[in-house]
């Protein structure tokens, strides 16, 4: 994979062809299972991981969780094939802020922290790929935190919902899948949101005819509608 064959917004899909070949060679490529915990919370070692799929035809993903003080857990972001893990804790040298753990089978290339700041500084699209990806998941975070404020819980999942499928999702036969595989107290996590409360949302969505849901999977039926619905104040 090189340049647009990566999932778009990801660091590999941003790098051109010669730069996303040299990260790749910085480090063998390791099959990890489903479930496997890939970086903790606290942890002070400050390698990076590239993500890449075992599957040509899934996407790899990893979700992103917190403790904080009190212990609960939140879901802060999911990451596909092509996305770096760990990166910010090689950047300031400090401790991980939170925990990655695979959802799927992933392929992961582990780059030590100064291999990977040497191939930063030694090319220009790799400085700029990567602070356009950070820029990025802030602005995710900012628009969560924005729907947390502004809309009910069926508006919010539907709004995320929509960004998952846009930026992962794919056609398929009765509609558009999103292309992870999160459950709905994940998708809830994601949102703000109560297990309680995000059944209940899903359940109107699915009664409107916005979705279908299976285990651990949601296909959108109808973009346009679900768009509307996300939109309305």
């Amino acid at each position: 994979m090189a340049g647009s064959a990566w999932p778009v917004g990801t660091l590999m899909a941003r790098l051109t062809v010669e730069s996303g070949r040299d990260l790749l060679g910085l480090a063998h490529p390791r099959r990890i299972r489903a479930g496997t915990v890939l970086i903790s919370q606290g942890d002070g070692r400050n390698h990076v991981l590239l993500l890449r799929s075992h599957d040509p035809a899934r996407s790899a993903c990893v979700k992103i969780t917190a403790a904080s003080r009190s212990g609960q857990q939140g879901l802060l972001g999911i990451r596909v094939s092509g996305d770096v893990v760990g990166e910010l804790a090689a950047l300031r040298g400090t401790p991980r802020m939170a925990t990655v753990t695979t959802c799927t089978d992933t392929v992961i290339h582990t780059i030590a922290h100064r291999d990977f700041l040497n191939f930063l500084n030694t090319r220009a699209d790799a400085w700029e790929a990567l602070c356009r990806m950070v820029a990025d998941r802030l602005d995710w975070a900012n628009r969560r935190r924005l729907d947390f404020a502004g809309y009910e819980v069926p508006i919010r999942l539907a709004r995320v919902l929509l960004e998952l499928a846009e930026r992962h999702g794919s056609a398929v036969a009765g509609g558009y899948e999103l292309g992870v595989r999160l459950s709905q107290t994940e998708l809830g996590a994601l949102i703000g949101a109560r297990e309680d409360t995000i059944t209940s949302a899903m359940r109107q969505l699915r009664a409107k005819g916005l979705v279908k849901t299976a285990y651990r999977a949601v296909t959108i039926t109808d973009l346009e509608q679900l768009r509307g619905f996300a939109d309305d104040l």
